[in-house]
């Protein structure tokens, strides 16, 4: 058992490990993720400032990877076993570069749907009614499982499971980190060996005011995050979580917009995690309820 401390929900933490740069704060990426060197898409991560930074350029770092891989995948314009949803059809155009997956298939070997822009590793499954948009990168040896509704811009490791009902969008989930019923996942960044409990998800968009929403086009201010007790300028107006390697989020938790969880952090399930930094090694429950530990 990891030596996890409990921590109330309610607080926001107060540490000097934060390195400061004017007004802002970065917190060193070792606080979330330590398996970088084995994810194959590591250089996203290169000369960022802050942690969330790679969903900035989230759409051109995928075409590029796309690109740089197309000689090593064998080139399709579509799979057996799909519906592929010609957006130059009118009636279709709404729903954009689609694939449909009509019936179990197994990847033999890695395969590039260009059209769609969809790269998909050797040994992953798709199940039927699985529904893929691109840009879309899926890893080797992944489970891409019944209803699950990969909506593009979507960048998936190795090893992962994406399961029943589950919809990901503008995100990185990194290799052996399972999503696997009913999870929403926004403009999040995933570490390694993540699991997300039955009903858990990641909210990326703050509340807004009558005017906001009624204004043509819509008005979708700029999410704060909050480190410190300072407010740190992301850059996004449509931001979820960040969650580092080997997270549990408990069922049925909810992240707010702007939540940042340090790595081997245990999430209670039914909670709710304001916006803030939670450093590692922690149990984030709410304040009636007392952790069990083995050995405390």
């Amino acid at each position: 058992m990891l030596p996890l401390t409990s921590v109330p929900l309610v607080e926001i933490f107060k540490f000097d490990e934060f390195m400061e740069d004017g007004k802002n704060f970065m917190i060193p990426i070792e606080k979330f993720f330590t398996h970088l060197n084995d994810f194959a898409h590591a250089q996203i991560f290169d000369s960022i400032e802050r942690p969330w930074d790679p969903l900035k350029t989230l759409d051109k770092s995928i075409h590029s990877i796309l690109q740089t891989n197309s000689a090593n995948a064998e080139s399709v314009d579509a799979l057996p076993g799909t519906t592929v949803a010609d957006p130059s059809d009118q009636e279709n155009a709404k729903i954009g570069k689609s694939l449909f997956v009509n019936q179990w298939l197994e990847i033999k070997s890695t395969v590039l749907i260009k059209p769609l822009g969809i790269l998909i590793g050797k040994g992953t499954i798709l199940e039927p009614s699985a529904i893929l948009k691109g840009p879309l990168i899926i890893g080797e040896g992944c489970e891409i499982r019944q209803g699950a509704y990969l909506r593009g811009n979507v960048l998936i490791g190795s090893h992962c499971v994406i399961g029943h009902c589950t919809e990901i969008k503008n995100s990185i989930v990194m290799n052996h980190s399972e999503a696997g019923h009913f999870n929403y996942i926004g403009d999040s960044i995933l570490g390694s060996h993540v699991n997300m409990g039955a009903g858990s998800r990641l909210a990326n968009l703050q509340f807004r005011t009558k005017e906001l929403k009624e204004a043509e086009p819509q008005i979708f201010p700029e999410i704060f995050a909050l480190v410190n007790d300072e407010p740190i300028e992301s850059g996004l107006n449509k931001f979820g979580a960040i969650l580092g390697d080997n997270v549990e989020v408990g069922c049925n938790a909810v992240l707010c917009p702007g939540a940042l969880v340090g790595k081997d952090n245990w999430v209670y399930p039914t909670s709710v995690l304001t916006k803030g930094y939670y450093p590692p090694k922690s149990i984030l429950s709410p304040k009636d309820r007392k952790p069990r530990i083995s050995g405390k």
